[in-house]
């Protein structure tokens, strides 16, 4: 009974997909603090199209995450027409240290379930 539980609350926590060109100091900061993250460099999705990036986060259930606002603000608008479900995207301003961009995004992990952020577009 206390691993379902444990799986249940597993479940509110956002799960994030870092596209190519995210810094891994970013994805590696959130790692050890504990995040489920993964990057495009970790499961061989390098050189690969936005709308390729997109559907592999959805196929894993995570909230993509990228500096690239204007082309996943035009697909999150092209899932919205199409009525497609995609776990969130998250657009992340760059910023002069990765630590800033870490620093936003713990803020909205620390605010936002998972099931908030289902067909979601927020800014970091």
């Amino acid at each position: 009974m206390a691993e379902q539980a444990n799986e249940n609350s597993l479940s509110l926590y956002l799960k994030l997909y870092f596209d190519e060109d995210v810094s891994i100091d970013i994805v590696n900061n959130l790692r050890t603090r504990g995040f489920d993250v993964i990057c495009a460099r970790d499961v061989g999705m390098l050189h690969r199209d936005d709308d390729a990036q997109l559907a592999f986060a959805v196929s894993q259930g995570r909230a993509l995450v990228t500096h690239n606002r204007h082309d996943f603000e035009m697909r999150h608008a092209q899932y919205s027409e199409a009525r497609r479900t995609h776990c969130g995207i998250i657009i992340a301003r760059r910023r002069p240290r990765p630590s800033h961009v870490v620093s936003r995004l713990l803020d909205l992990l620390n605010r936002v379930a998972a099931g908030e952020m289902i067909n979601q577009l927020r800014y970091v």
